[in-house]
């Protein structure tokens, strides 16, 4: 019986120590395959591709190239970062790959701006990706836009006995800063009509200046300023930039009143308020920096710690400024809340918006 008893205490012991081998196997692969869960998440000797869905030269390229060297200077281990631009369907070419073919490792870096997050473009069926799901490591705002108007031009646009204002605009439809006039034909009844076509603010302002319009709108703070010191413009509405989970004025116009303050209880009809929050978020919404869905969390609070370092770095503040003299970066917090926003806008507030730019003889495709 002494040996029965020795031979099953032997047993018990040899299973006792495969266990504890095998929990210290298991310990050891998964660390070793799961890196990024690591306490200390580095990005040395690494290579970081930043996808940019536009073409060189334009807005959202610019903001990536401004970004790169100050994301590889913050991130821990100061990785190369190199810029791959993917330009196609307005983003949708970039964002597809980005989605169903980049390993979620944080080695793949999205900029993209508020074109690729408008549910009016990535719900048509090419676009295989949802932008809601991105984890977002902040975006860049540009202080607003402002809704400049002549002096001499100003009286008519409240009396329809008068011919209308001239509203131009670049493209075939409105950018959304532009859209504010949209809703002042609307709602407040202004006496405007839309004058499109023009191919940049550059052309819009050659054309306010000359008088060929009378109204447009505008970020570009070098020509605002052209124009209110001349005094043949006013700034009529701003925008607002948001900051902080609520809209700012921008201080040199605090005599502008920001629109959707402005429009607070003018608009009555639930459809319609939805679709006038679906013009305000997407208004406010800019440039964004993001990775995919499901990069483990330590890499993406690596990224976020990377963007507020950024925002604190003084070397950045004059580096934007070659962008915009109010180039600034936005919390990921502010910018998650503006895709979400956008992407729970119900179909009707979008064919709302689109009926009310097409009454006003502007040319909008149906979904």
């Amino acid at each position: 019986m002494d040996h029965i008893a020795r031979g099953a205490r032997g047993r018990r012991a040899h299973r006792v120590l495969a266990g504890t081998i095998f929990a210290l196997w298991v310990t050891t692969v998964t660390t070793a395959c799961l890196p990024a869960f690591a306490d200390d998440v580095t990005f040395k000797d690494k290579t970081i591709t930043m996808i940019i869905g536009s073409a060189p030269g334009g807005g959202t390229d610019a903001t990536g190239r401004v970004l790169q060297p100050f994301l590889a200077r913050h991130l821990p281990g100061q990785p190369q970062i190199v810029v791959r631009n993917m330009p196609g369907a307005d983003g949708v070419t970039a964002l597809n790959y980005v989605t169903k073919v980049t390993k979620p490792d944080g080695l793949t870096l999205m900029v993209g701006s508020s074109t690729n997050v408008d549910p009016l473009n990535y719900r048509k069926p090419q676009a295989q990706f949802d932008p809601v799901t991105f984890q977002y490591i902040g975006g860049v705002g540009r202080g607003g836009t402002m809704m400049l108007i002549r002096r001499d031009a100003e009286p008519r646009l409240v009396d329809k006995s008068k011919d209308p204002v001239i509203m131009g605009s670049v493209g075939g439809v409105p950018r959304s800063g532009m859209q504010l006039t949209a809703w002042g034909i609307k709602f407040l009844g202004w006496n405007a009509r839309w004058v499109v076509g023009y191919r940049g603010t550059n052309d819009l302002a050659i054309a306010l200046e000359r008088g060929e319009i009378e109204m447009t709108s505008t970020g570009n703070m070098f020509q605002i300023r052209q124009f209110v010191e001349g005094n043949k413009v006013r700034v009529l509405f701003q925008s607002g930039t948001f900051e902080n989970g609520q809209l700012v004025a921008r201080p040199e116009f605090a005599d502008a009143p920001i629109f959707s303050d402005y429009m607070k209880g003018k608009i009555q009809d639930p459809t319609a308020r939805k679709a006038f929050d679906y013009w305000f978020n997407s208004n406010a919404m800019d440039k964004w920096v993001a990775v995919v869905h499901e990069t483990p969390q330590p890499i993406v609070d690596a990224y976020r710690k990377a963007f507020e370092d950024i925002r604190k770095d003084p070397e950045f503040g004059d580096t934007g400024k070659k962008i915009s003299e109010d180039f600034t970066l936005l919390s990921y917090r502010d910018t998650e809340y503006l895709v979400k926003a956008l992407g729970d806008t119900p179909t009707p507030a979008l064919n709302y918006m689109a009926d009310v730019l097409r009454s006003q003889g502007l040319h909008v495709e149906q979904e």
